[in-house]
Protein backbone atom coordinates (compact mmCIF):
# COMPACT_ATOMS: atom_id res chain seq x y z
CA UNK A 1 0.00 0.00 0.00
CA UNK A 2 1.27 3.44 -1.04
CA UNK A 3 0.50 5.61 2.29
CA UNK A 4 -0.83 9.10 1.41
CA UNK A 5 0.61 12.50 2.84
CA UNK A 6 0.30 16.36 3.13
CA UNK A 7 2.26 19.09 2.80
CA UNK A 8 1.06 22.99 3.47
CA UNK A 9 3.44 25.40 2.85
CA UNK A 10 2.76 28.86 4.70
CA UNK A 11 4.77 32.62 4.12
CA UNK A 12 3.34 35.81 4.93
CA UNK A 13 3.23 37.75 2.10
CA UNK A 14 4.99 41.24 0.77
CA UNK A 15 2.29 43.77 1.24
CA UNK A 16 4.03 45.27 -1.69
CA UNK A 17 3.99 42.28 -3.96
CA UNK A 18 0.25 40.99 -2.12
CA UNK A 19 -1.43 42.42 -6.50
CA UNK A 20 1.83 40.65 -8.11
CA UNK A 21 0.98 37.48 -6.38
CA UNK A 22 -3.00 37.73 -6.80
CA UNK A 23 -1.99 38.15 -10.59
CA UNK A 24 0.29 35.39 -10.98
CA UNK A 25 -2.42 32.76 -9.14
CA UNK A 26 -4.82 34.49 -11.69
CA UNK A 27 -2.89 33.07 -14.80
CA UNK A 28 -3.04 29.35 -13.57
CA UNK A 29 -6.70 29.45 -14.14
CA UNK A 30 -8.91 29.70 -16.98
CA UNK A 31 -11.25 31.75 -15.00
CA UNK A 32 -12.38 32.10 -11.72
CA UNK A 33 -12.38 28.42 -9.96
CA UNK A 34 -11.17 26.80 -13.41
CA UNK A 35 -8.03 25.95 -13.23
CA UNK A 36 -5.54 25.30 -16.39
CA UNK A 37 -4.00 21.81 -15.39
CA UNK A 38 -0.93 22.58 -16.91
CA UNK A 39 -0.16 26.14 -16.41
CA UNK A 40 3.27 27.58 -16.51
CA UNK A 41 3.90 28.13 -13.35
CA UNK A 42 2.69 25.05 -11.54
CA UNK A 43 1.98 22.26 -14.32
CA UNK A 44 0.00 20.32 -11.67
CA UNK A 45 -1.04 17.17 -14.56
CA UNK A 46 2.45 16.12 -14.99
CA UNK A 47 2.85 15.40 -11.04
CA UNK A 48 1.43 11.72 -11.32
CA UNK A 49 1.30 11.48 -7.60
CA UNK A 50 -0.47 14.81 -6.79
CA UNK A 51 -4.28 14.18 -5.67
CA UNK A 52 -5.68 17.78 -4.93
CA UNK A 53 -3.69 20.82 -4.51
CA UNK A 54 -4.28 24.58 -4.37
CA UNK A 55 -2.74 28.07 -3.75
CA UNK A 56 -4.46 30.83 -1.84
CA UNK A 57 -4.47 34.05 -0.31
CA UNK A 58 -4.84 33.34 3.78
CA UNK A 59 -6.95 36.83 4.14
CA UNK A 60 -9.05 36.36 7.49
CA UNK A 61 -12.10 38.83 7.31
CA UNK A 62 -13.35 37.56 11.02
CA UNK A 63 -10.16 38.67 12.66
CA UNK A 64 -12.05 41.71 14.57
CA UNK A 65 -14.69 38.87 16.19
CA UNK A 66 -12.35 39.14 19.36
CA UNK A 67 -13.79 42.25 20.17
CA UNK A 68 -17.19 40.75 21.59
CA UNK A 69 -14.95 39.34 23.98
CA UNK A 70 -13.66 43.15 24.85
CA UNK A 71 -9.76 41.54 22.90
CA UNK A 72 -8.71 44.32 20.73
CA UNK A 73 -7.87 42.67 17.42
CA UNK A 74 -4.68 41.64 16.57
CA UNK A 75 -2.42 42.30 13.19
CA UNK A 76 -1.80 39.06 11.70
CA UNK A 77 -0.10 38.86 8.15
CA UNK A 78 -1.96 38.01 4.96
CA UNK A 79 -0.17 34.46 3.87
CA UNK A 80 0.35 33.02 0.76
CA UNK A 81 -0.22 29.17 1.20
CA UNK A 82 0.81 26.21 -1.17
CA UNK A 83 -0.98 23.02 -0.42
CA UNK A 84 -1.67 19.80 -1.47
CA UNK A 85 -2.43 15.74 -1.09
CA UNK A 86 -0.08 13.82 -2.33
CA UNK A 87 0.82 9.71 -2.67
CA UNK A 88 3.82 8.75 -0.62
CA UNK A 89 6.58 11.15 0.95
CA UNK A 90 5.27 14.92 0.86
CA UNK A 91 9.42 16.12 1.41
CA UNK A 92 9.44 13.97 -1.76
CA UNK A 93 6.82 15.76 -3.85
CA UNK A 94 7.75 18.93 -2.71
CA UNK A 95 11.41 18.68 -3.84
CA UNK A 96 9.81 16.98 -7.27
CA UNK A 97 7.97 20.43 -7.83
CA UNK A 98 11.10 22.55 -6.64
CA UNK A 99 13.46 20.23 -9.25
CA UNK A 100 10.66 20.35 -12.64
CA UNK A 101 9.04 23.92 -11.69
CA UNK A 102 11.56 26.22 -10.09
CA UNK A 103 10.83 29.58 -11.93
CA UNK A 104 7.18 29.27 -11.11
CA UNK A 105 7.83 28.49 -7.61
CA UNK A 106 10.39 31.25 -7.15
CA UNK A 107 7.99 33.40 -8.95
CA UNK A 108 5.25 33.11 -6.82
CA UNK A 109 7.52 33.16 -3.21
CA UNK A 110 9.39 36.34 -4.20
CA UNK A 111 5.96 37.67 -3.29
CA UNK A 112 6.18 36.32 0.48
CA UNK A 113 8.18 37.85 3.24
CA UNK A 114 11.76 36.99 3.65
CA UNK A 115 12.37 35.29 -0.05
CA UNK A 116 15.72 35.83 -1.38
CA UNK A 117 16.88 35.00 -5.45
CA UNK A 118 19.13 32.68 -4.38
CA UNK A 119 16.88 30.72 -1.49
CA UNK A 120 17.38 26.86 -1.61
CA UNK A 121 13.62 26.02 -2.77
CA UNK A 122 13.59 22.95 -0.67
CA UNK A 123 14.95 24.20 2.10
CA UNK A 124 12.75 27.34 2.56
CA UNK A 125 9.61 25.49 1.61
CA UNK A 126 10.21 22.86 4.46
CA UNK A 127 11.42 26.02 6.61
CA UNK A 128 7.93 27.05 6.50
CA UNK A 129 5.93 23.89 6.48
CA UNK A 130 3.27 24.22 8.56
CA UNK A 131 1.75 20.58 10.27
CA UNK A 132 -2.24 19.45 10.27
CA UNK A 133 -3.65 19.05 13.31
CA UNK A 134 -5.72 16.48 12.17
CA UNK A 135 -6.28 15.10 8.48
CA UNK A 136 -8.73 13.05 6.77
CA UNK A 137 -8.09 10.63 3.57
CA UNK A 138 -10.90 9.10 1.78
CA UNK A 139 -9.20 6.16 1.32
CA UNK A 140 -6.14 5.39 2.59
CA UNK A 141 -3.34 3.72 0.23
CA UNK A 142 -5.56 4.61 -2.92
CA UNK A 143 -3.04 6.29 -5.52
CA UNK A 144 -3.79 8.79 -8.31
CA UNK A 145 -2.28 5.95 -10.53
CA UNK A 146 -5.17 3.58 -9.05
CA UNK A 147 -7.38 5.85 -9.50
CA UNK A 148 -7.21 6.67 -13.22
CA UNK A 149 -6.61 2.89 -14.05
CA UNK A 150 -9.66 2.12 -12.53
CA UNK A 151 -11.95 4.61 -14.19
CA UNK A 152 -10.33 2.93 -17.55
CA UNK A 153 -11.32 -0.21 -16.44
CA UNK A 154 -14.76 1.15 -15.49
CA UNK A 155 -15.46 2.69 -19.29
CA UNK A 156 -13.99 -0.17 -20.53
CA UNK A 157 -16.12 -2.66 -18.76
CA UNK A 158 -18.96 -0.39 -20.01
CA UNK A 159 -17.91 -0.64 -23.31
CA UNK A 160 -17.84 -4.28 -23.21
CA UNK A 161 -21.42 -4.60 -22.13
CA UNK A 162 -22.71 -2.49 -24.52
CA UNK A 163 -20.75 -4.03 -27.72
CA UNK A 164 -21.86 -7.95 -25.99
CA UNK A 165 -25.46 -7.11 -25.17
CA UNK A 166 -27.01 -9.78 -27.24
CA UNK A 167 -24.36 -12.35 -25.91
CA UNK A 168 -24.43 -11.03 -22.33
CA UNK A 169 -27.87 -11.50 -22.17
CA UNK A 170 -29.92 -14.46 -20.55
CA UNK A 171 -26.13 -15.40 -18.68
CA UNK A 172 -26.05 -15.71 -15.25
CA UNK A 173 -24.55 -13.18 -13.04
CA UNK A 174 -21.46 -15.68 -12.73
CA UNK A 175 -21.08 -16.46 -16.42
CA UNK A 176 -21.46 -12.42 -17.00
CA UNK A 177 -18.67 -11.80 -14.89
CA UNK A 178 -16.53 -14.65 -16.13
CA UNK A 179 -17.01 -12.89 -19.54
CA UNK A 180 -16.25 -9.44 -18.59
CA UNK A 181 -13.37 -11.33 -16.89
CA UNK A 182 -11.94 -12.76 -20.27
CA UNK A 183 -12.62 -9.64 -22.13
CA UNK A 184 -10.53 -7.71 -19.70
CA UNK A 185 -7.77 -9.96 -19.45
CA UNK A 186 -7.13 -9.85 -23.56
CA UNK A 187 -7.39 -5.95 -23.02
CA UNK A 188 -4.60 -6.27 -20.86
CA UNK A 189 -2.44 -8.29 -22.49
CA UNK A 190 -3.07 -6.02 -25.49
CA UNK A 191 -1.91 -3.05 -23.80
CA UNK A 192 -4.94 -1.25 -23.70
CA UNK A 193 -5.50 -1.31 -19.93
CA UNK A 194 -3.06 -0.90 -17.16
CA UNK A 195 -4.08 -2.78 -13.73
CA UNK A 196 -0.88 -2.25 -11.48
CA UNK A 197 -0.47 -4.14 -8.47
CA UNK A 198 -0.26 -2.60 -5.52
CA UNK A 199 2.93 -1.97 -3.97
CA UNK A 200 4.49 -2.52 -0.86
CA UNK A 201 3.52 -0.94 2.13
CA UNK A 202 7.00 1.28 3.55
CA UNK A 203 8.23 -0.17 6.71
CA UNK A 204 9.00 3.04 7.96
CA UNK A 205 5.31 4.29 7.96
CA UNK A 206 3.81 1.07 8.83
CA UNK A 207 6.22 0.61 12.20
CA UNK A 208 5.05 4.54 12.70
CA UNK A 209 1.29 3.93 11.92
CA UNK A 210 1.58 0.71 14.36
CA UNK A 211 3.05 3.28 17.06
CA UNK A 212 0.58 5.72 16.78
CA UNK A 213 -2.32 3.04 16.94
CA UNK A 214 -0.92 1.66 20.14
CA UNK A 215 0.91 4.60 21.36
CA UNK A 216 -2.35 7.39 21.59
CA UNK A 217 -4.66 4.94 23.57
CA UNK A 218 -1.70 3.91 25.94
CA UNK A 219 -1.14 7.61 26.57
CA UNK A 220 -4.76 8.41 27.06
CA UNK A 221 -4.99 5.23 29.56
CA UNK A 222 -1.55 5.99 31.62
CA UNK A 223 -2.87 9.52 31.90
CA UNK A 224 -6.34 9.02 32.66
CA UNK A 225 -6.90 9.46 36.04
CA UNK A 226 -5.33 13.61 35.49
CA UNK A 227 -7.82 13.75 32.24
CA UNK A 228 -11.15 12.41 34.46
CA UNK A 229 -10.01 15.44 36.83
CA UNK A 230 -9.18 18.03 34.39
CA UNK A 231 -12.11 16.92 32.48
CA UNK A 232 -14.85 17.45 35.37
CA UNK A 233 -13.53 20.79 36.06
CA UNK A 234 -13.06 21.83 32.57
CA UNK A 235 -16.83 20.54 31.30
CA UNK A 236 -18.19 22.70 34.59
CA UNK A 237 -16.36 25.51 33.35
CA UNK A 238 -16.95 25.08 30.00
CA UNK A 239 -21.21 24.96 30.36
CA UNK A 240 -20.52 28.33 31.99
CA UNK A 241 -19.26 29.38 29.08
CA UNK A 242 -21.65 28.19 26.71
CA UNK A 243 -24.64 30.09 28.57
CA UNK A 244 -22.99 33.61 27.72
CA UNK A 245 -20.92 33.18 24.45
CA UNK A 246 -21.67 35.73 22.48
CA UNK A 247 -22.78 34.29 18.85
CA UNK A 248 -22.26 35.97 15.20
CA UNK A 249 -24.33 34.30 13.02
CA UNK A 250 -25.70 37.48 10.67
CA UNK A 251 -25.56 37.31 7.38
CA UNK A 252 -22.88 37.49 5.15
CA UNK A 253 -21.93 40.15 2.78
CA UNK A 254 -23.32 39.87 -0.40
CA UNK A 255 -20.14 40.45 -2.63
CA UNK A 256 -18.27 38.11 -0.50
CA UNK A 257 -20.49 35.52 -1.43
CA UNK A 258 -20.89 36.54 -4.64
CA UNK A 259 -17.00 36.04 -5.33
CA UNK A 260 -17.22 32.84 -3.36
CA UNK A 261 -20.13 31.26 -5.79
CA UNK A 262 -17.96 32.10 -8.47
CA UNK A 263 -15.51 29.43 -7.73
CA UNK A 264 -17.77 26.89 -7.00
CA UNK A 265 -19.67 24.08 -8.81
CA UNK A 266 -17.41 24.06 -11.84
CA UNK A 267 -17.20 20.36 -11.20
CA UNK A 268 -18.76 17.57 -9.13
CA UNK A 269 -16.04 18.19 -6.20
CA UNK A 270 -15.79 21.03 -4.29
CA UNK A 271 -12.47 22.80 -2.57
CA UNK A 272 -13.09 24.66 0.98
CA UNK A 273 -11.60 26.87 2.72
CA UNK A 274 -13.18 28.35 6.17
CA UNK A 275 -10.85 30.32 8.78
CA UNK A 276 -11.71 32.08 12.45
CA UNK A 277 -10.29 33.19 16.01
CA UNK A 278 -10.49 30.28 19.12
CA UNK A 279 -12.16 31.63 21.98
CA UNK A 280 -10.15 33.20 24.24
CA UNK A 281 -9.02 31.17 27.35
CA UNK A 282 -7.37 27.71 28.29
CA UNK A 283 -10.33 25.75 28.09
CA UNK A 284 -11.44 26.09 24.46
CA UNK A 285 -7.67 25.45 23.41
CA UNK A 286 -7.64 22.39 25.08
CA UNK A 287 -10.77 21.19 23.94
CA UNK A 288 -9.67 22.03 20.29
CA UNK A 289 -6.39 20.36 20.56
CA UNK A 290 -7.98 17.34 22.47
CA UNK A 291 -10.93 16.72 19.99
CA UNK A 292 -8.27 16.89 16.73
CA UNK A 293 -6.40 14.28 18.48
CA UNK A 294 -9.13 12.23 18.66
CA UNK A 295 -9.98 13.65 14.85
CA UNK A 296 -6.94 12.58 13.85
CA UNK A 297 -6.69 9.19 15.30
CA UNK A 298 -10.27 8.40 14.54
CA UNK A 299 -9.38 8.78 10.56
CA UNK A 300 -6.34 7.46 10.63
CA UNK A 301 -7.02 4.17 12.06
CA UNK A 302 -10.84 3.72 11.99
CA UNK A 303 -12.53 5.89 8.99
CA UNK A 304 -10.02 4.69 6.55
CA UNK A 305 -12.10 3.34 4.05
CA UNK A 306 -14.17 5.99 2.26
CA UNK A 307 -16.53 7.63 4.72
CA UNK A 308 -15.97 10.07 7.90
CA UNK A 309 -18.54 8.57 10.07
CA UNK A 310 -21.26 8.74 8.15
CA UNK A 311 -20.27 11.39 5.68
CA UNK A 312 -18.80 9.83 1.92
CA UNK A 313 -18.22 12.89 -0.23
CA UNK A 314 -15.06 14.05 1.72
CA UNK A 315 -11.89 13.27 -0.51
CA UNK A 316 -9.46 15.18 1.87
CA UNK A 317 -9.36 17.54 4.65
CA UNK A 318 -7.25 18.98 7.43
CA UNK A 319 -7.60 21.50 10.57
CA UNK A 320 -4.57 23.75 10.92
CA UNK A 321 -3.85 25.97 13.78
CA UNK A 322 -2.22 29.16 13.41
CA UNK A 323 -0.38 32.00 14.82
CA UNK A 324 0.62 30.32 17.74
CA UNK A 325 -2.74 28.07 18.00
CA UNK A 326 -4.73 31.63 18.43
CA UNK A 327 -6.74 30.58 14.91
CA UNK A 328 -7.43 27.63 12.80
CA UNK A 329 -8.17 26.85 9.31
CA UNK A 330 -9.73 24.42 7.74
CA UNK A 331 -9.79 23.26 4.53
CA UNK A 332 -11.40 19.97 2.68
CA UNK A 333 -12.29 18.54 -0.37
CA UNK A 334 -15.87 17.71 -1.61
CA UNK A 335 -18.53 16.18 -3.33
CA UNK A 336 -21.64 18.53 -4.44
CA UNK A 337 -23.06 22.04 -3.13
CA UNK A 338 -21.97 23.66 -0.56
CA UNK A 339 -25.69 23.38 0.63
CA UNK A 340 -25.33 19.46 0.40
CA UNK A 341 -22.19 19.21 2.20
CA UNK A 342 -23.29 21.17 5.06
CA UNK A 343 -26.86 19.43 5.08
CA UNK A 344 -24.83 16.12 5.16
CA UNK A 345 -22.66 17.02 8.45
CA UNK A 346 -25.76 18.64 10.03
CA UNK A 347 -28.23 15.57 9.58
CA UNK A 348 -25.53 12.93 10.17
CA UNK A 349 -22.79 14.17 12.43
CA UNK A 350 -23.89 17.25 14.05
CA UNK A 351 -22.15 16.31 17.00
CA UNK A 352 -19.32 16.27 15.38
CA UNK A 353 -19.67 19.86 14.02
CA UNK A 354 -20.34 21.03 17.36
CA UNK A 355 -17.22 19.79 19.29
CA UNK A 356 -14.90 21.52 16.88
CA UNK A 357 -16.51 24.31 15.21
CA UNK A 358 -17.84 25.67 18.64
CA UNK A 359 -14.62 26.55 19.90
CA UNK A 360 -14.34 29.18 17.45
CA UNK A 361 -15.92 32.92 18.30
CA UNK A 362 -19.46 33.19 17.02
CA UNK A 363 -20.71 29.47 16.80
CA UNK A 364 -24.22 29.24 17.97
CA UNK A 365 -24.09 28.58 20.86
CA UNK A 366 -23.95 24.52 21.91
CA UNK A 367 -25.13 22.82 25.44
CA UNK A 368 -22.61 20.40 26.75
CA UNK A 369 -20.75 20.67 24.04
CA UNK A 370 -22.67 18.46 22.05
CA UNK A 371 -26.29 19.55 21.65
CA UNK A 372 -28.09 22.75 20.20
CA UNK A 373 -24.90 24.24 17.76
CA UNK A 374 -25.42 23.32 14.05
CA UNK A 375 -29.07 22.44 14.90
CA UNK A 376 -29.94 25.90 14.52
CA UNK A 377 -29.53 25.49 10.50
CA UNK A 378 -29.65 29.60 9.43
CA UNK A 379 -27.32 30.10 12.04
CA UNK A 380 -25.30 27.48 11.16
CA UNK A 381 -24.44 27.99 7.66
CA UNK A 382 -24.61 31.98 8.08
CA UNK A 383 -21.41 31.23 10.59
CA UNK A 384 -19.61 29.15 8.20
CA UNK A 385 -20.49 31.05 5.26
CA UNK A 386 -18.79 34.30 6.50
CA UNK A 387 -16.00 32.54 7.53
CA UNK A 388 -15.42 31.02 4.02
CA UNK A 389 -12.34 32.50 2.27
CA UNK A 390 -11.68 32.03 -1.33
CA UNK A 391 -9.12 30.21 -3.05
CA UNK A 392 -7.71 31.43 -5.80
CA UNK A 393 -6.46 27.78 -7.25
CA UNK A 394 -7.52 24.51 -7.18
CA UNK A 395 -6.48 21.32 -8.58
CA UNK A 396 -7.94 17.69 -8.43
CA UNK A 397 -5.93 15.07 -10.39
CA UNK A 398 -9.21 13.55 -11.68
CA UNK A 399 -12.31 15.80 -12.44
CA UNK A 400 -15.76 14.28 -12.90
CA UNK A 401 -15.29 11.32 -10.25
CA UNK A 402 -16.96 11.75 -6.46
CA UNK A 403 -15.97 9.71 -3.94
CA UNK A 404 -18.42 7.42 -4.15
CA UNK A 405 -17.75 6.59 -8.07
CA UNK A 406 -14.23 5.90 -6.64
CA UNK A 407 -15.37 3.74 -4.22
CA UNK A 408 -17.40 1.75 -6.76
CA UNK A 409 -14.76 1.55 -9.13
CA UNK A 410 -12.56 -0.08 -6.14
CA UNK A 411 -15.23 -2.78 -5.61
CA UNK A 412 -15.09 -3.12 -9.69
CA UNK A 413 -11.89 -4.29 -9.95
CA UNK A 414 -12.01 -6.07 -6.41
CA UNK A 415 -14.96 -8.09 -7.62
CA UNK A 416 -13.26 -8.82 -11.19
CA UNK A 417 -9.98 -10.51 -9.88
CA UNK A 418 -11.43 -12.50 -7.47
CA UNK A 419 -11.91 -15.87 -8.51
CA UNK A 420 -14.30 -17.07 -5.06
CA UNK A 421 -17.19 -14.73 -4.99
CA UNK A 422 -20.39 -16.84 -3.97
CA UNK A 423 -23.00 -16.24 -6.07
CA UNK A 424 -24.75 -13.63 -4.38
CA UNK A 425 -21.49 -11.57 -3.92
CA UNK A 426 -20.90 -11.80 -7.85
CA UNK A 427 -24.67 -10.59 -8.55
CA UNK A 428 -23.75 -7.63 -6.37
CA UNK A 429 -20.99 -7.41 -8.73
CA UNK A 430 -22.53 -7.30 -11.86
CA UNK A 431 -25.37 -4.83 -10.10
CA UNK A 432 -22.13 -2.41 -9.84
CA UNK A 433 -21.88 -1.77 -13.73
Amino acid sequence: MTPQSSFMVLAAVNPTHEAELRRLLASMNDGPGRVKPDNALIPFQRFDTLHVARLLVVDDRTVDDVRVYGIPPRTYPRYFSFLGDVDGDADAFLADVARRAPEGLRALFSCCEGFTSDADLIQWMQAHSVPAAAGYVNWRGRTVQQVREEAALRDALEGHIQNQATALKGLSPREVHATLQRLVLADVAAGRLTLSPERPTPLGWWLGNLLHLIGVPLLLLLTSPLLILIAAIGLIRLRRLEKTDPELCHRSVPADSAELALLEDHDVTNQFTAMGSLKPGVVRLWIAIFVLLIIDYAARHVYKRGGLARVRSIHFARWVFLDNRQRIIFLSNYDGSLESYMDDFINKVGFGLNVVFSNGIGYPRTNWLLLDGCSDERKFKEYLRRHQMPTQVWYKAYPGLTAVDLERNVRIRQGLESSSMRDDEVARWVALL
